[in-house]
């Protein structure tokens, strides 16, 4: 798959993308909040480079390049699996520019309804400018729930948010609510 928008284009990686996508994952505030631990070597970035994107990705997950240069600034993935997970990481010098909301909203609606007929993301209560931009994606928060996240093996209380697609307003996905009794819905969200 590959998106054009005003600003960005949308395009599955390559193994040539190893130093943006290494210059993304090493960012200590950009990895702050990914389950996974900084790859302290180009060996250890070109591993999760195939695990994350290479090989055989679960649904959709492409890198945000500038339109204009072809840099490399983030990524973006839709799950295909179970959670239809909505996830994405974007290069520190790339935020507040609204590229992440651009990149994620012409995912979104390439996406088949049918494949896709919701979407959920989660995040950090720490983090909650990512929070906003699911909900200037349309989504709607639904419930808060404790989980030890992996491999960094730390609590972590998640927002999970969820993008109904077809036309099913009820649909609720509790999971993440079911698995822990650490869960709460709070208020004003």
């Amino acid at each position: 798959m590959m998106i054009q928008t005003k600003c960005l284009t949308l395009r599955p990686f390559t193994a040539a993308d190893l130093p943006a996508f290494m210059a993304i994952q090493q960012d200590p505030e950009v990895n702050r909040f990914l389950p996974w631990f900084m790859p302290q070597n180009q060996a250890e970035g070109l591993k999760l480079l195939h695990e994350q994107y290479l090989d055989q990705p679960d649904g959709e997950a492409l890198a945000i390049c500038l339109r204009a240069t072809g840099q490399v600034i983030g990524y973006v993935h839709a799950e295909a699996s179970e959670a239809h997970d909505l996830g994405y990481g974007l290069r520190r010098s790339s935020w507040g520019h609204g590229y992440m909301i651009e990149a994620a909203a012409a995912l979104i609606v390439a996406l088949p309804v049918s494949d896709y007929p919701f979407l959920t993301a989660t995040h950090d209560v720490n983090n909650p400018k990512s929070g906003a931009v699911m909900q200037r994606l349309g989504m709607t928060y639904q419930y808060t729930y404790l989980e030890q996240w992996q491999p960094k093996d730390f609590p972590v209380h998640f927002r999970l948010y969820l993008l109904n697609r077809d036309g099913n307003q009820d649909r609720q996905y509790l999971k993440y609510w079911q698995q822990t009794a650490a869960h709460e819905v709070e208020s004003g969200l």
